[in-house]
């Protein structure tokens, strides 16, 4: 009989993280337990309040699991059929198959690659994401965490302060830029303008510039973009691609999105199928988390796994990061 278990825990920030929506000092995050004998296995769950996702929701929806039958899971297809049928919040449901995978490898002896029948990547190279702050703070920001190591930098912006945050990165270096506006602009043709004053500077992607309510402004604004544009907010656990093709020329698949291991790699490859750019990104996560979206990236062409990074109290250490480049 399989015993599972969920723990609460609350990682305490290096600074301030805050986007065009919201800003926060920790998280509060859950880690999934689920063993039988000698055999365990554990999953996290990073809630999202922008998917309605809240610590004691998870909690709630965690219970309502456990009264399930999840006591009686033989195998991986007993619990994706149980999972369809609860409708747990896609994060929770994340943490509790992934902790049922690590569980059935840990009792085959197995690793997460053979199981899932992926390539290893070895070693991933990730952005590392600014959160929005006073333009006066990013050179000080920048120094201190010695951004300069890493590849591509995301920074968060929101609407009213883009332009002046992007003047002041640029003066200071001149590394590949994300931009990510985390559904800011409430207007394409804003958007538009906002794009043409792109031009000086390395800009690598767009990401989620306007909500992912507005499927007919993201038709209209996707042709007129020089620009990489790709869906984050847009994209979840049910992602319909004939609709996103249309409206972003990539995804940014996010495990605690994406409800699960099976579905975030059938989101990866249907993109893939579309013809779109592949990311793989992360919320404020441990290293727990970040090494099972670590898993998924052998062959994607952008990966902003960085989340582990601003925790001041990382508890697993099964990520290592050096000059910007990540190996488990």
């Amino acid at each position: 009989m399989l015993n599972w278990q969920i723990e609460q825990i609350k990682l305490e920030l290096k600074y301030t993280w805050k986007i065009s929506r919201n800003a926060s000092d920790f998280k509060l995050n859950s880690i999934i337990t689920v063993g039988s004998g000698k055999f365990k296995g554990i999953g996290e769950v990073a809630p999202n309040i922008r998917y309605n996702e809240t610590p004691e929701i998870i909690q709630s929806e965690f219970h309502r699991f456990i009264k399930s039958q999840s006591q009686n899971i033989h195998d991986l297809h007993d619990l994706t059929l149980l999972l369809d049928e609860l409708k747990l919040p896609n994060a929770l449901r994340f943490g509790i198959e992934s902790a049922y995978i690590h569980y059935l490898c840990h009792a085959d002896r197995t690793d997460i690659y053979t199981f899932l029948g992926i390539q290893n990547p070895q070693k991933v190279s990730t952005s590392f994401s600014l959160p929005i702050m006073d333009v006066n703070e990013i050179e000080k920001f920048y120094l201190e965490n010695k951004l300069q190591r890493f590849s591509k930098l995301k920074i968060k912006v929101n609407a009213e302060t883009a332009g002046e945050l992007l003047h002041e990165l640029n003066r200071i270096t001149k590394q590949p830029l994300i931009i990510d506006g985390n559904e800011t602009w409430k207007n394409p043709d804003e958007v538009v303008t906002f794009m043409q004053s792109l031009k000086p500077y390395n800009i690598a992607i767009i990401e989620q510039p306007m909500p992912a309510s507005m499927i007919d402004e993201y038709v209209y604004l996707k042709p007129k973009s020089p620009y990489i544009l790709v869906a984050d907010e847009s994209i979840c656990a049910d992602a319909d691609f004939e609709k996103l093709k249309t409206q972003f020329h990539g995804v940014n698949m996010k495990l605690m999105k994406a409800g699960g291991y099976l579905n975030g790699l059938r989101i990866l490859n249907e993109a893939v199928k579309h013809g779109m750019h592949t990311m793989v990104g992360c919320m404020v996560e441990t290293s727990l988390g970040i090494s099972s979206a670590f898993h998924l990236c052998a062959g994607i062409e952008f990966a902003d796994l960085d989340g582990f990074l601003i925790v001041k109290n990382e508890p697993f250490n099964l990520v290592k990061e050096h000059d910007g480049v990540l190996t488990i």
